[in-house]
This record gives C-alpha cells, sequence and structure tokens, in this order.
C-alpha cells in the first residue's frame, strides 16, 4: 500500500496542506496592510483548496478492467512502439489534466511495480504532442495478470512538481492513489495492444473509476 493518508481525514491531498494554510494564513496577515493583497493570497488559498481535493472513488471491481489513472479529457489515443517496459506495440491514451481537474493520480490496475524511471526533461504544454516526448516524466512499469503496463506522469508548462509514493515491488491495488502532478499536467498510459478499450478522443475521465479498457 503506498497510499498517502490525508490529513486529518480531510478530503484533501497532503501535499496541498501548505499551500493552503501558506495562503490563508498570508492572506489574513496581510489583509489589514493591503485588501488587495490579501484579498488575492485568500483566494489562492481557496483555490488550492479545490486543486487539491481527494475525494473517495468507487473503483469498479473486474480483474480485467483498466481504470483511470487520472481525471482530465482524453486528447489522444495512438497506437505506438513502448520499448522501455512494455517491450513492443502498445495503445497509447493520453490524458490532458487542467488546473480545474483533480491531480490524485490512481492505479490503473492490481498489479506489482516491476519498474520505475525519472527523466528530467524540458515543460512545454502538456497538451501538445512533443509534451510526451520532451517534458519531465516519469514512468510507472505494472506486472498485472500476465500483463504489462507503463503510466507516464508527465509536468507541463505549469506544472513542475511531480509526485510518486511507488517504488518497484510494491503490491498497487486498482484505484490506490500512488502519486500527483501539481498545477496542470499530462497522464499517458500505455497498454497492450490487445486491450479492448471503451474510451474515445474527447471523452472526460475520472480516475480510479472512468473504464479505459478491458483486458482480452
Amino acid at each position: 500500500m503506498v497510499a498517502r493518508e490525508k490529513p486529518l481525514g480531510l478530503p484533501i491531498a497532503r501535499e496541498g496542506v501548505p499551500f493552503i494554510l501558506g495562503g490563508l494564513l498570508s492572506g489574513l496577515l496581510l489583509f489589514n496592510l493591503s485588501c488587495w493583497l490579501g484579498c488575492l493570497l485568500l483566494g489562492f488559498g481557496v483555490f488550492c483548496c479545490f486543486f487539491f481535493r481527494d475525494f473517495e472513488r468507487n473503483t469498479p471491481a473486474g480483474d480485467k478492467l483498466v481504470v483511470s489513472p487520472a481525471d482530465g479529457k482524453v486528447i489522444e489515443i495512438a497506437e505506438v512502439n513502448e520499448s522501455s517496459f512494455i517491450g513492443g506495440p502498445a495503445q497509447r491514451i493520453s490524458i490532458f489534466m487542467s488546473v480545474f481537474d483533480g491531480h490524485v493520480n490512481r492505479s490503473p490496475v492490481s498489479g506489482r511495480v516491476a519498474y520505475r524511471y525519472y527523466s528530467p526533461g524540458e515543460f512545454h504544454m502538456a497538451f501538445v504532442d512533443k509534451a510526451s516526448e520532451l517534458n519531465e516524466q516519469l514512468s510507472l512499469g505494472i506486472e498485472y495478470g500476465g500483463n504489462r503496463l507503463l503510466v507516464r506522469q508527465i509536468a507541463g508548462w505549469i506544472a513542475r512538481r511531480i509526485v510518486c509514493y511507488a517504488v518497484v515491488t510494491d503490491e498497487l491495488k486498482c484505484g490506490t492513489r500512488y502519486g500527483m502532478i501539481r498545477f496542470g499536467s499530462r497522464v499517458d498510459l500505455f497498454l497492450p495492444p490487445s486491450t479492448s478499450l471503451t474510451v474515445r478522443v474527447g471523452d472526460r475521465v475520472r480516475a480510479g473509476e472512468t473504464v479505459l479498457g478491458e483486458v482480452s
């Protein structure tokens, strides 16, 4: 289990606590000196409450189901070659997470973490094609039911901080929180070619709940 406990049982990711408290306390302290600045900081603190929201999710049951690792919009589905972990052809589902989406990432399947690789890089807008190749990213390879998939957290122009709790040998349950990306980003999911996809480009998805496909 790699999921982090939420502070005081609140539906807020613990990574957001410094931003929330910093914004709210700074706003209150500076309000008498500058109403405009105080309101701005208070507004930032309130926005962070929204951004770092982390409500429980109802993960569907089924060993062959693959659920979304992120909240957001499917911006691309492509057939690619994934050589780092899958070692051959794969289906890539790209999910763009705007600043208005929840940013907690969840495991798409139940399985064992067999691969983890961090790659420093650039910070292009997360929805452009070259972001998948050039941006800072962290890849997690999971073995499940005789299959392999790769889930890749990609930093964007605003997002400059990838968080991943999972390490090699961890056993993940489908829907388990395993990390997050701060302030707008992208997640690419690489699946075996035999996976029957149930989403299309333009679909909105929810981490840990929306079924993306089924393993044949």
